[in-house]
């Protein structure tokens, strides 16, 4: 496998100007005083299993549009709380899976709230539950282009919000600090976890692994992988909306969250990652704190993997620097 983007000496000063709307913010802050219409209704219940080290509920709350989304919220077996909380969001297309199916935050000491994806969750692992009961013009097969006719129907608007919500909620569940919340998420999972860092201000932690979703005028140009690619064949057929495509694409560019962030992060990226190509995710880290003059960030640099990064390395590197952030 060779290299196909920018060296690692350009990549880490790459910071492009990423396109934003004038009215990002008033975008966001209108999404989500719409959301929070909606009571957050938290529900949670039991789940019988057949793990013994850990205790696990199945929770739902209500996230855009006041729809249901659903949740494993998992704690160490007879945990004397309050714990900080890890939010994990899911990559592409896959679902949370059967309870107990991931354990590493509560075998770390971390409550764990895994957070479905609406609408997905049929491709890989073992699924997921949670729909999305809103519809879309034409679209490619994917989700990159479903909504793309404008940002209030785009498909991002309601997963974005959903995660704020998951944030949220778990704050509100039994034996958690709610002080203490970290985001967490590889691929499509880092970047939802850019955007909720970039939209909660309050969060402890930020930490985007492999992240999806960032400077997509770069990754239009240079990337031809699915979902990305859901994007290129969508405008080789609807030729005339490039430009209404990019502005639609603006208000859910990771990098501009990433700009807003003010929590610790920990990022990391893989060299030859032909998913999400390395200077898309320089272009996140490099911004990343810049409207809050903040620089408490690292990046762990993979530079012989694809898009599985770290995986195993970079799971208990992640465990590693929040028990240090946190002082455990």
């Amino acid at each position: 496998m060779a290299r196909a983007d920018l060296p690692l000496d350009e990549l880490v000063a790459y910071r492009p100007d990423v396109r934003e709307p004038n009215d990002f913010d008033a975008f966001w802050t209108r999404t989500l005083d719409e959301a929070r219409a909606h009571a957050l209704d938290v529900r949670s219940e039991e789940v019988d299993m057949p793990y013994r080290t850990v205790a696990v509920r199945d929770v739902s709350f209500a996230g855009f549009g006041g729809d249901r989304i659903g949740a494993w919220f998992t704690v160490p077996h007879g945990a004397d709380g309050p714990l900080p909380a890890v939010v994990e969001f899911i990559g592409y297309n896959g679902g949370r899976d059967l309870p107990g199916e991931s354990l590493r935050w509560a075998s770390a000491g971390y409550a764990h709230l895994l957070v479905d994806t609406r609408g997905q969750g049929a491709r890989w692992g073992g699924g997921g539950r949670t729909a999305d009961p809103h519809g879309s013009g034409p679209a490619t097969p994917g989700f990159m282009t479903r909504g793309i006719d404008a940002p209030d129907t785009y498909f991002y608007r309601r997963v974005f919000t959903d995660a704020v919500r998951a944030v949220e909620a778990v704050r509100t569940l039994p034996g958690v600090d709610a002080g203490r919340v970290a985001v967490q998420g590889g691929s499509q999972g880092g970047g939802i976890t850019l955007a909720a860092a970039g939209l909660v201000p309050d969060l402890v932690a930020a930490l985007p692994d492999v992240p999806f979703l960032c400077h997509f005028a770069r990754a239009l140009d240079i990337c031809d992988k699915d979902p990305y690619a859901e994007l290129t064949r969508y405008l080789a057929v609807h030729r005339t909306r490039v430009d209404d495509v990019l502005h639609t694409l603006s208000y859910f560019d990771a990098v501009n969250f990433a700009k807003r962030a003010a929590a610790p992060s920990l990022f990391s990226v893989a060299l030859m990652d032909l998913i999400c190509p390395p200077s898309t995710v320089y272009a996140a880290f490099n911004n990343y704190g810049a409207n809050q003059h903040r620089a408490d960030k690292e990046i762990e640099v993979y530079r012989f993997n694809d898009h599985e990064g770290g995986e195993s390395y970079q799971r208990q590197a992640q465990i590693r620097w929040l028990d240090k952030l946190l002082g455990r």
